[in-house]
């Protein structure tokens, strides 16, 4: 879908004059990451998504869904309400929605870690928090199998993602079609004073096709986090070998 950068408001101090992290802050993160993704499996939400366009003939996609349980204890997704979709130049694709769900959160769990090439960028504060800075890069794209590219913010204390900066990767480029995706920023928030969930995405970016730039608008709020009383279980895609 989209193309090119949110402005963040603040500077991060290069590694060289930032105190040195734990040696294995990353390992440290992704155990972080894998005991969140645990806990928001066990919790209800709601999400609402607006995708606009630029242009003279502008439009947009948008739509409000619950991540609830069903009566089995099963978690399941459930829109509020048919989605609208009045986009006039930009097709939604399935890498879209794979990105909404899995990469504008982001996870990052010790079973995906080995994936990137992860490199100390720095300290910043972020809304009077002190917190390391981390590149991830993919080691390999694969076709099919989507990726983070960018950077997070690591909040020195609880060792939580609390930012996001980046894209989904690999753009789909070939002689007929172009499949392009935004650079992002996820903002979380503590939930029930523990860990860290993901509470808002933006994205602003003008999208450089070869038939010409399209600006768009992206917004997902997450709100009303409920914790569930029984034991669940999610599916997640299995990373190719």
């Amino acid at each position: 879908m989209m193309g090119v950068a949110f402005i963040l408001s603040s500077a991060v101090l290069p590694a060289a004059f930032a105190a040195e992290p734990p040696p294995n802050l990353a390992r440290l993160v992704a155990e972080r990451e894998a005991a969140a993704q645990e806990a928001r499996a066990q919790y209800t939400y709601r999400q609402h998504i607006v995708i606009e366009e630029g242009g003279p003939r502008a439009g947009q996609y948008r739509e409000t869904r619950d991540i609830i349980f069903s009566p089995s204890g099963e978690r399941t997704e459930q829109l509020l309400r048919p989605a609208t979709n009045t986009l006039k130049r930009l097709l939604l694709t399935p890498e879209d929605f794979a990105d909404i769900r899995d990469i504008q959160p982001l996870l990052i769990t010790p079973e995906l870690l080995p994936r990137y090439i992860v490199r100390f960028k720095g300290d910043e504060d972020v809304d009077g928090r002190d917190c390391w800075v981390l590149e991830l890069t993919p080691r390999q794209l694969f076709h099919g199998f989507r990726m983070f590219d960018g950077l997070v913010w690591i909040d020195k204390e609880s060792l939580a993602i609390v930012r996001t900066y980046g894209r989904a990767v690999p753009e789909l480029r070939t002689r007929t079609n172009e499949n392009l995706f935004p650079r992002f920023t996820t903002l979380r928030e503590p939930v029930d004073g523990g860990h860290w969930f993901p509470a808002l995405t933006i994205a602003d970016d003008l999208l450089e096709f070869r038939t010409g730039p399209i600006r768009m608008k992206l917004t997902i709020r997450y709100s009303d986090y409920k914790r569930f009383g029984a034991e669940s279980s999610i599916t997640f895609e299995t990373p190719p070998q």
